[in-house]
């Protein structure tokens, strides 16, 4: 296998067409056609990190965040994104980064989270848009369903929990073929009628390409009509943040204990204590600033991210409980959810869980 397959294997679960526009997603340092001897999951990928890999005999690391986010200008060793990045070059050590592309998505970050507060996830707290694309194509009624079987296949026709979602009507279509036309169906030169059933099915942004390329594949015509239509429609479970609850209410004090236990805080800031019970509540793992007002339009009791500056928690405006349990406490389980999902793909090489924490902040 080689490091490529296991690109694969992540952009599958985590498109990179789903990252956010300001992000660094993808294979960061080294060459995709080198043979895997394993691999490191990290939730940063320091110079330690870069270590263990060569002490563990992985040649790619998988880091949730990307150590090369902005543009390097020159690699001199001079800071520790460039000492990273000079000793896996060394060690010939690979390095993708999966951060936003994972953020997104329906069981990455967010639902980690709620899984391990004991919540119920719901939905996402703010859907991702121009997400979606309907295709409407024709085909002739005796291989409509061949049809959609290859579409599906291809990803198409998914609504939340549901699959191989499509409308078909019946009608009649017409053509007439020119001189240069090879037509599967009737003659050049004359105007031919074929009863035809009209497609209409979803298509994710990240499985467009998929899509077309069955569509074009498996139809019988020289010459094939379709319409691919950008919607405003957003895929419920696709987007940053996740609304969840709590099957029993819990008092603010209790809650926030089951916070500082499960997440493993050093400290916890929140805004004003209410008084009131908590069960409905939103997450987003990492900074999270940006989604209060999402969460207070989603009725939550509590809002629960990181990296809240002072004025942020004014924002609460007595409406909800604001909680910042910290950058590293919010994300630090999705390495693991990156390994139980590598090791579930990948039998035949070593997938292992990084032991170093590389949370920069530390408490008194």
């Amino acid at each position: 296998m080689q490091i490529q397959g296991v690109i694969d294997l992540l952009e599958a679960w985590a498109p990179r067409s789903y990252a956010e526009d300001f992000d660094n997603t993808g294979l960061l340092v080294g060459a995709r056609q080198a043979d895997l001897k394993g691999v490191l999951v990290s939730l940063d990928c320091l110079e330690a990190v870069v270590d263990e890999a060569v002490q563990k005999d992985c040649n790619m690391v998988v880091s949730f965040h990307p150590i090369i986010f902005k543009g390097l200008k020159k690699i001199t060793g001079s800071d520790y994104v460039q000492r990273a990045v000079l000793k896996a070059i060394k060690h010939d050590i690979a390095i993708y980064a999966i951060h936003t592309a994972l953020d997104n998505n329906w069981e990455g970050v967010n639902h980690q989270i709620l899984k391990t507060l004991g919540a119920k996830k719901s939905s996402v707290l703010v859907p991702k848009a121009n997400t979606l694309k309907k295709l409407v194509t024709y085909a002739p009624q005796a291989e409509s369903k061949n049809l959609l079987d290859s579409l599906f296949a291809a990803g198409a026709g998914a609504i939340g929990d549901y699959s191989e979602c499509a409308f078909t009507s019946n009608g009649e279509g017409s053509c007439k073929p020119g001189e240069a036309a090879d037509p599967s169906l009737g003659k050049q030169g004359e105007r031919h009628y074929e009863a035809e059933t009209r497609i209409e099915v979803l298509v994710p942004f990240h499985c467009e390409s998929a899509v077309i390329k069955a569509l074009l594949s498996t139809h019988s015509y020289e010459e094939v009509a379709y319409d691919l239509i950008p919607i405003s429609n957003t895929d419920k479970q696709l987007g940053m943040g996740m609304i969840g609850s709590f099957e029993t209410p819990l008092s603010e004090a209790e809650f926030l204990a089951l916070l500082k236990e499960r997440m493993h805080c050093g400290g916890i800031r929140h805004s004003k204590l209410l008084g009131k019970s908590i069960q409905k509540i939103a997450v987003l793992g990492g900074s999270g600033a940006f989604a209060i007002g999402a969460a207070k339009g989603a009725g939550v009791d509590a809002y629960v991210s990181a990296d809240f500056k002072y004025h942020d928690f004014f924002s609460a405006e007595q409406r909800l409980l604001l909680v910042d349990i910290g950058h590293y406490e919010s994300e630090q389980y999705t390495k693991n959810l990156i390994v139980q999902y590598l090791t579930k793909k990948i039998t035949n090489f070593a997938v292992l869980l990084s032991e170093i924490n590389t949370n920069p902040i530390f408490y008194l």
